[in-house]
């Protein structure tokens, strides 16, 4: 067959549009269309808060908007999956938490591999857990409650089987010897019962505590990370007090499917180190307690893989029933 050369310059055009449609996005004329952020739990959770606060200035600033997509359960391991199996254009985020590298020490059979199907992009920042107990225990210090545990039986609650509170508890009780039954709970509940004494203490992210702190409710006796917060900066930390790996990042942030070029990627975290720094996010961030958590995209990866590790080890150390 014979063309002429309007229809061969006509093909030409096809083929060439083709291409860039199926190609991943160049990060010089990404994006030209809405991007979809998936958030692998419900709506109302502190990842889907902070999230939201991060992707409606980054919407801003990369001039399309960003379509939130909750797909929560299984420990975020359902919407993870969305995401593993999109296409490294550029158009579909996963706005996570800690729990990501957690999921390969909770869930034997994940449909997609942690550390080598996404290419970190940017943490948002990372919420301290604090150890609190009610006044009417009579514990005033990290090392006291320890001391008692020690002595007899003691009881913690969290938010759920392998949540950020769970494994916060664990990574404490690990590090200073001593035995502690879980009890979890889907809910709020979870503080009411340690509030009443029900329940013996808790390690719960600094935003939830922060309200039942100041009303005196509960006592704080150690923040999880490994400087202190400044939301409660007279309260010690884990390891300042001496225990050695005991400290837990709840970290939240985004990732992108691996394939993503790098230009993108980088891309998208200059974007959002700008995005961090506006006026909005950071009155907006405050009553969070969040605190910054600066990683480029590799430092990034390399703590995911260094947490998947020490979430796997804490879960042989523990005999953990997660899943």
């Amino acid at each position: 067959m014979t063309l002429t050369r309007r229809e061969g310059l006509r093909l030409a055009g096809a083929a060439a549009a083709s291409a860039i449609l199926t190609r991943p996005a160049n990060a010089d004329v990404w994006p030209t269309h809405p991007i979809k952020a998936v958030i692998p739990f419900t709506a109302g959770a502190t990842v889907d808060i902070v999230g939201r606060i991060v992707l409606e200035r980054l919407s801003v600033r990369l001039g399309q908007p960003i379509v939130v997509e909750n797909r929560g359960g299984a420990g975020g391991s359902i919407g993870t999956a969305v995401v593993a199996k999109s296409d490294p254009d550029g158009y579909t985020m996963l706005v996570h938490a800690s729990a990501h590298s957690a999921a390969p020490a909770a869930y034997a059979n994940l449909p997609y591999d942690t550390a080598n199907d996404f290419a970190a992009v940017a943490t948002f920042g990372t919420v301290p857990n604090v150890t609190v107990v009610a006044p009417s225990k009579g514990i005033k210090t990290l090392k006291e409650l320890v001391a008692r545990a020690k002595s007899g039986s003691m009881t913690f609650a969290s938010a759920g089987v392998g949540s950020a509170t769970h494994w916060a508890a664990e990574r404490l009780r690990v590090s200073a010897g001593f035995n502690a039954t879980h009890i979890p709970f889907r809910g709020p509940e979870s503080l009411t019962e340690v509030m009443a004494g029900r329940v013996d203490f808790m390690c719960i992210g600094v935003s939830a505590a922060l309200g039942f702190l100041r009303s005196g409710q509960l006592i704080p006796l150690a923040v999880s990370t490994l400087q202190r917060s400044r939301a409660l900066p007279d309260v010690p930390t884990t390891t300042e007090l001496g225990y050695a790996n005991s400290d837990y990042n709840f970290w939240m942030g985004m990732l992108v499917p691996a394939k993503t070029s790098r230009d993108l990627v980088d891309r998208l975290y200059r974007t959002i180190q700008e995005v961090l720094i506006t006026p909005t996010v950071i009155e907006k961030f405050a009553p969070q307690g969040i605190e910054p958590m600066p990683l480029t995209p590799k430092e990034f990866d390399a703590l995911i893989v260094r947490e998947i590790a020490a979430n796997k080890e804490l879960v042989k150390a523990t005999g953990m029933k997660v899943n």
